[in-house]
Order: C-alpha cells, then sequence, then structure tokens
C-alpha cells in the first residue's frame, strides 16, 4: 500500500509539461529536438556489440595511458555497464541492453562469469550497500539480500521505490545507482525528451532511503547523469551531466557538477553549460538564477561514470583525483571523447587541471564509427587498481600501475 501511496503522490506532484510533445508516436530519443535544417544530418547514435567481441579484435596496442601504467583484459562481460564490488570480493556487473546482471567471482585462481539476475528492465544502475546488491531499472529499485552467499541461487528481489518513470517518456529512463554516505541510495531521473519541461522528479537527482523507501529530490535541472561519487574528504557529491542535443557540433558543453547544499538546481531545460540559455525555454529564465559546472567537459562527449581514486597503487599525486569515463560522441560531424580523463582540485575544490589519463579508443573522428571501443563505468579495487567497463565490446579492463626499476633507480 505504501508504494502505491508512493507512485500515486509523485504522478500527483507531476508539473505540467506545457511545451512537452504529444504522447502519441513521438520520435526515437536521438531525434528528439532535431531542426528541419538538421533533417538530413547522418548523425546516428552507435549501437554495442550485444554479444560482445573476440578478444581478437580488441586493439590493445593503441591504448595510451601516462608512464608506470598499463592496461590489460580483466573478464569478458555482455555490454558491460555500472560496476559495483561486494563486500566478499563479487565484482557485480549490470547489462543494460539484455536486461541482465551479471557477478564476476575467484574460484581456483580464475574469474567465473555468471549471470546472476535476468528478466530485468532496463536494469543500468547497481549498488552495494551492507551486504544487499541494489538494482535500479526502469521505474523501481529492489534489493537482494546476501547475493553473495546466493549467486547460484539469487533470492527474490524487495522493491525499495517505485514509480520511477511515471510518464514512461521515450527519453533518458536508464538510471545510475550509489550509496551515500548518510547509506541513502542517490540516483537520477532524466529528462524524458531531449529538450522539455520535466515534471516534479524528472531532470533530477532523487535518493531514497533504503530502510523505508522514502524518495527526496536532492538536486534538480539536471537533464540527463549517469555517473556520481562522493568526494571522500567533503562528502559532497559530484556527478556528470549530458547536455542536450541539435545544437550544433561545439554547443552545449556536457558538464561536470557538485551539490554544495540540497536543493541545488543546475538549470536544465533554460540554461546549458552555465551561460548559454536555451534557444527554446531561456526567456523563462536567467542562467544566473542556477548553479554553474564546476568544469565543462567538451560537447557531446558524453560523460558516464567518474570515481575519486582512493586507493594507494597510483601514484601519491593521484589521490583524490576524479576519473571520468567518456563514452563519446554520436551527435557531432567531428568525434570526440571515448576516453577515460583526469580532474585534479585543488585546496580550494576547485578544478585546477583536466586532462587526458585513458586514450586510443578513437580511431577515425570522421569514422562510422569512430571508435573500437566506449568506456562507461570505473571501479577501485582494494589493491588501487582501477577497472573500466566498455560496453560496446563487452569487457572490463584493468588499469595498474608499476614503478619502474629505472625511475626508482634516479
Amino acid at each position: 500500500m505504501k508504494k502505491k501511496l508512493l507512485s500515486a503522490m509523485i504522478l500527483a506532484l507531476a508539473i505540467p509539461a506545457f511545451a512537452q510533445q504529444s504522447p502519441a508516436d513521438p520520435p526515437p530519443r536521438w531525434l528528439q529536438g532535431r531542426s528541419e535544417a538538421d533533417a538530413k544530418s547522418p548523425l546516428h547514435p552507435f549501437n554495442p556489440k550485444l554479444t560482445g567481441a573476440d578478444l581478437s579484435e580488441l586493439q590493445m596496442s593503441k591504448l595510451k595511458l601516462p608512464p608506470g601504467f598499463s592496461i590489460d583484459v580483466w573478464a569478458e562481460v555482455p555490454n558491460a555497464r555500472s560496476l559495483a564490488r561486494g563486500s566478499k570480493g563479487t565484482i557485480f556487473v549490470s547489462n543494460l541492453a539484455a536486461n541482465d546482471v551479471y557477478a564476476v567471482v575467484e574460484k581456483d585462481g580464475k574469474r567465473e562469469v555468471k549471470k546472476i539476475l535476468k528478466g530485468l528492465t532496463a536494469p543500468n544502475g547497481i549498488a552495494f550497500l551492507d551486504g544487499a546488491l541494489y538494482v535500479a531499472e526502469r521505474t523501481m529499485i529492489k534489493k537482494y539480500e546476501n547475493i553473495e552467499d546466493r549467486l547460484d541461487n539469487p533470492p527474490e528481489g524487495i522493491l525499495v521505490v517505485d514509480g520511477l518513470d511515471p510518464t514512461n517518456g521515450p527519453g533518458h529512463f536508464w538510471k545510475y545507482l550509489t550509496a551515500g554516505p548518510d547509506k541513502k541510495l542517490y540516483f537520477n531521473i532524466g529528462s524524458p525528451q531531449n529538450i522539455t519541461i520535466p515534471n516534479y522528479v524528472q531532470g533530477a537527482i532523487m535518493r531514497v532511503d533504503p530502510k523505508n523507501g522514502r524518495l527526496e529530490r536532492f538536486a534538480t535541472g539536471v537533464r540527463n547523469s549517469v555517473g556520481m561519487d562522493f568526494h571522500p574528504v567533503t562528502k559532497k557529491l559530484w556527478f556528470t551531466e549530458h547536455g542536450r542535443d541539435w545544437m550544433g557540433d561545439d554547443k552545449p558543453n556536457d558538464e561536470l557538477n557538485v551539490v554544495s547544499k540540497e536543493g541545488e538546481n543546475f538549470g536544465y531545460p533554460f540554461c546549458h553549460q552555465g551561460d548559454m540559455p536555451d534557444p527554446i525555454y531561456g526567456k523563462y529564465a536567467s542562467c544566473d538564477q542556477f548553479t554553474p559546472p564546476a568544469l565543462n567537459l567538451g560537447a557531446h562527449v558524453a560523460p558516464l561514470g567518474l570515481h575519486f581514486y582512493t586507493g594507494k597503487q597510483f601514484p601519491v599525486e593521484y589521490t583524490n583525483s576524479l576519473f571520468i569515463a567518456r563514452h563519446g560522441s554520436w551527435n557531432r560531424t567531428t568525434k570526440q571523447g571515448y576516453d577515460v580523463m583526469r580532474v585534479t582540485l585543488d585546496a580550494k575544490g576547485k578544478v585546477a587541471k583536466y586532462e587526458p589519463f585513458l586514450t586510443g579508443f578513437l580511431l577515425d573522428d570522421k569514422g562510422d564509427p569512430p571508435m573500437w571501443g566506449r568506456p562507461v563505468d570505473l571501479l577501485i579495487m582494494p589493491d588501487g587498481a582501477m577497472l573500466v567497463s566498455d560496453d560496446y565490446n563487452g569487457i572490463i579492463y584493468r588499469i595498474s600501475y608499476k614503478k619502474s626499476t629505472l625511475s626508482a633507480s634516479k
């Protein structure tokens, strides 16, 4: 009864979308907002290899990292998306395209990949908290208790919250999920279209208390975020945000944002990249009313997972650096992204440096497709190595660091 009541409350709170398109036969998400001038544009999204890629197809020699770092294939998981680690060492991996969740475990010195959940609905977001795996689907979040002890016979999911896609729009319905220091679950509910006035819970970062299912808005004006992490010292939430499509090759920028106080508004759909009024909705508000980005990341680079480095293996200057997986552009004539970037913060928590960390997936910036791999999410392991998922090939890579004996002798 409480879950049904919550769903009804969400619908009742919806703000009328006065400029929203008719729900009858809406265009695909990626076509929404395209002008007549762009009607003949050849730009289009790139589909992943749903069954994964053969290892012989991977162009590992093209990948580049700073000196001392190396990368290798850690596991093969179809359409590998979000990553989460259980308290007993299980690595959980979501599969958005085929609606599954996998587990990677060590057995007899070898890694074993198990499909543990299937038949879900867009299960992109996963998080592990207090012995349970949480999975965010299109409309709900479920809890799987003691999952690490039952990988071969998973328990039934327990509903935490429902009604998370109240308008069933064609837009950004997949969710990223992370557990906060307050032991609440934080996740996105994206805009139902490329550009529109979202309702009360759309275009927002939400949180839910898994103990009682109480849902709260944490930040608004967020078109769609597919990556979040809390700073290990300040405990502030940092998140990536995708800018709108079909405003040209070089605008607007995708964003890196930080929530300094609960309830902040980051501008969507009225303002993009902190200083660019929307051509449709910009007349309804001024950009100076909203929280500006901590950093503009580039136009159409599709930033996804981000994580602060809390390990000990990388050089000390990497401590608390923020790494961002950029999935790469489709809606740009000259493609960019397809990499992992490093953000360094100064003593005041401001961005001091933004630089490439892992590159080499982009082969031809005018190609169709232009890349051979696409980073999605990141995970810091107990030994300090970093895992990187690639949904295009169905691969999880491992990045490690080893100080050379030559460097050590200098």
